[in-house]
């Protein structure tokens, strides 16, 4: 790799500055004369290089100056010198991106060494039905295959459970672990202990010094209104293994690629994600548990902080002004959500659990209690705090009421924010106490159209047996079947952008389908799982649908139509819509 003429300057003035400090010049003239003096024999008339070098290094010369020299790789296709220091032994800074610019150079040990996140691994369960459950999450350091001679080590790790069973064993998993292509330089086992002994020592300290910072906020926070002590303000939260994170680090800006092309479209996408509180051991209220993202991507389910997290993180890929909002619902349920803030200062709030999108516009406390107020339209009650990956903001306002509530961030009489320097020293990127980078999402393995047939000629199946033991027969006309597709395709439209077409087709499509005299019956239902027996179970709960199921009359046809719509990491909505048409009889 060449460096531009101005930092090969640079770096030769910072090299010829430290040898100059060192007197290394001086040095050299003095090993030179006493090697000519001592080790010279009578008939050689000159000292070769090879002998000079020798000499050298074995009086600590080479030695000396490489451990003043330090140079800084910021990432594999760029190094720049760093300016003089100390020497030090082990290195402590932000991790770094390994990747190849070219097939033949990769990161040396010593570089590796100073990454710090750790291989992140999941361990899911899937039963026979697709229902997944988290069963252990572990993070692997991996850098002792550094210290190893051969390039590769062999690991027994015990894995624990999750939530409330983690302090459980769920059984040992035996890792081997290679590295490729084998790395030019091994480091001695002990260099490998001394770096992670290093930073499990800064890593403790980083977060005793923010325990310290963060008590003492949360007392100023209670000095403005003893009234904040019940307020929601929630700075720390146990992820699936019961360790407490900031809730700053459960936040990262995310890039979905190709993936997903609008906020909308990644609202959607977190909406078909399942909803699932976490398991609770008797009584007593809810169980805390905000899974890190991979564990929620792999199970496909979660809390609504799950959700709430990882919109967050997605808006803020788009360039956003993102928070989750901390607070209460209806009947004081506590909840979380999402929030931008527009450069207008429009403020919206994003319901995470559905994609609904509202536009919070604060009544005004002042006007005479006679003056009609409008009706908010999120369900949203009460606010305790405002946080993402930089920033954490407490609700110091008079009431905590949303409908009321002034969203000026930057106005510190309103919201008391949380030192970003602070925040930075636990949840900034490559942190020892952060989270592992986000991975990257994973396009749908679904085939929705073979999926769509699939579920339903199980449905088509399960309605006739159904109808069969009620005495009735059936009959399926594929043509209204397939005239119920542009209504499903809308529905996905309007969840994903809020905007209504197509309906006007539609609605004349089957008007010329349904004969004079006869009546035509539709129902269309929403599901984010696959399952068509369970999906049948809920459709006949529903009293319109049971009434289109098990029609009675003359010249009945039945038909049904699913349409599966595919999203990243393999969700999916599921559009299914049941349809009769009858001659009707008076």
């Amino acid at each position: 790799m060449s460096l531009p003429p101005e930092k090969a300057s640079e770096l030769k003035q910072l090299i010829h500055q430290q040898l100059s400090k060192m007197d290394v010049h001086g040095r050299i003239r003095e090993i030179l004369a006493e090697t000519i003096r001592e080790e010279l024999a009578p008939d050689q008339q000159q000292l070769s290089t090879e002998d000079l070098i020798k000499a050298l290094r074995r009086r600590g010369i080479i030695d000396d100056v490489m451990k003043e020299l330090n140079f800084v790789t910021d990432s594999v296709d760029q190094e720049l010198p760093s300016s003089p220091k100390q020497p030090v032994c082990f290195t402590d800074r932000h991790s770094t991106l390994l990747k190849k610019s070219d097939g033949t150079r990769m990161a040396d040990s010593t570089t590796m060494l100073s990454i710090s996140d750790p291989v992140h691994m999941v361990l899911i369960k899937t039963d026979i039905f697709g229902e997944t459950t988290l069963v252990a999450s572990y993070f692997l350091e991996w850098r002792s295959v550094l210290g190893s001679e051969n390039g590769m080590t062999s690991l027994t790790v015990e894995l624990m459970g999750v939530g409330t069973e983690s302090k459980v064993s769920v059984g040992i998993l035996n890792i081997k672990l290679e590295m490729y292509p084998p790395l030019n330089q091994t480091l001695s086992q002990e260099v490998v202990n001394t770096q992670l002994a290093l930073e499990r020592q800064k890593t403790a300290e980083k977060e005793r010094l923010f325990l310290v910072y963060a008590k003492q906020w949360w007392r100023e926070y209670l000095q403005i209104r003893p009234s904040h002590n019940s307020r929601l303000v929630k700075i720390f939260a146990q992820d699936e293994n019961g360790i407490n994170r900031p809730v700053c680090s459960y936040i990262k800006p995310l890039r979905a690629g190709r993936l997903l092309d609008t906020p909308r479209q990644a609202a959607r996408f977190v909406n078909v994600l399942g909803y699932e509180r976490a398991p609770v051991i008797g009584g007593g209220g809810k169980q805390e548990q905000w899974c890190t993202l991979l564990a929620f991507l792999c199970r496909n389910k979660g809390d609504c902080e799950d959700h709430a997290n990882l919109l967050c993180s997605l808006l803020l890929g788009y360039g956003l002004e993102a928070f989750v909002c901390v607070g209460t619902k209806a009947k004081g349920v506590p909840h979380a959500w999402v929030m931008t803030c527009g450069t207008d200062g429009t403020i919206t709030f994003w319901e995470s659990l559905t994609g609904h999108r509202y536009i919070h516009k604060p009544a005004n406390p002042d006007e005479s209690p006679v003056a009609e107020q409008p009706k908010p339209l999120y369900p949203y009650r009460t606010i305790g705090c405002v946080f993402n990956h930089q920033m954490f903001l407490g609700n110091c306002q008079p009431s905590d009421s949303v409908e009321i509530c002034v969203f000026d961030l930057n106005d510190e009489s309103k919201w008391k924010p949380m030192s970003e320097e602070a925040i930075k020293s636990v949840c900034a990127p490559g942190a020892t106490t952060s989270l592992p980078p986000f991975p990257p999402l994973c396009a749908s393995t679904i085939d929705a159209s073979v999926t769509s047939n699939e579920i339903e000629m199980q449905l088509r199946l399960l309605v006739s047996e159904h109808r069969k033991d009620l005495g009735l027969t059936t009959v399926w006309e594929d043509q209204l079947s397939y005239l119920l597709s542009p209504a499903l395709a809308s529905y996905e439209f309007e969840r994903t952008t809020s905007i209504s077409a197509g309906n006007e087709e539609f609605q004349d499509a089957i008007r010329r389908a349904v004969p004079d005299g006869h009546t035509f019956k539709g129902f269309p239902i929403h599901f984010v799982y696959r399952n068509a027996r369970r999906a049948f179970a809920t459709c006949l709960r529903s009293p319109f649908c049971e009434e289109i199921i098990c029609c009675r009359g003359d010249q009945v046809r039945l038909a049904v139509r699913v349409r599966v719509f595919t999203y990243p990491e393999s969700a999916c909505a599921v559009w299914i819509m049941f349809a009769c048409k009858y001659r009707s009889v008076l």
